[in-house]
């Protein structure tokens, strides 16, 4: 229920004028992601926000995040999918960014990166300094999935090395 009344608030806000200025509010309102705790302000050039169709809604860090969110929902429509602008960290339309997968730039919870950005030019920049190859959203949620048990394999072995280094080993 939490997370009911705090999407139908988000999606409200953001549609707001006050909200476009202000759409960082959602970092405010989910401060860490729902499924892996990360800081989405720390993250929030690859932050998500999804809205369903019912009100409710979820924050994640990453679109790593997002395809868990939406996996563990799959009976859920997204109304609104936004992610992090990664040079403006603005939140813009998921399916309308200009999306890089790969390049020399390491991801947010996956190996292999997925950015997204406003501009198209500002996409092309990015792979010209840094590779990587142009993708529409639905190539990045294919690769998110794609990549899900690689990923999810990386992430418990560095939080085990963490938890071995906490523990004096």
């Amino acid at each position: 229920m939490k997370h009911a009344s705090l999407a139908v608030v988000l999606f409200a806000f953001l549609l707001s004028p006050v909200g476009l200025v202000l759409a960082a509010e959602d970092i405010r309102q989910a401060p860490s992601c729902l499924h892996c705790g990360m800081d989405r302000e720390a993250f929030s050039h690859s932050r998500m926000l999804v809205t369903y169709d019912d009100g409710t809604g979820a924050g994640t860090c990453s679109i790593h995040c997002l395809a868990i969110e939406l996996a563990v929902n799959i009976d859920k429509t997204p109304a609104s999918i936004m992610v992090g602008d990664f040079g403006s960290k603005k939140l813009i339309d998921a399916e309308q960014a200009f999306w890089v997968i790969g390049g020399k730039k390491p991801g947010v919870m996956s190996r292999q990166a997925k950015w997204a950005f406003a501009e198209k030019e500002a996409a092309e920049a990015f792979i010209k300094e840094n590779g990587g190859a142009p993708a529409t959203f639905d190539e990045a949620m294919k690769a998110a999935y794609e990549s899900m048990h690689a990923d999810l394999k990386m992430i418990r072995e560095r939080r085990q090395m963490k938890k071995m280094k906490g523990h004096g080993h």
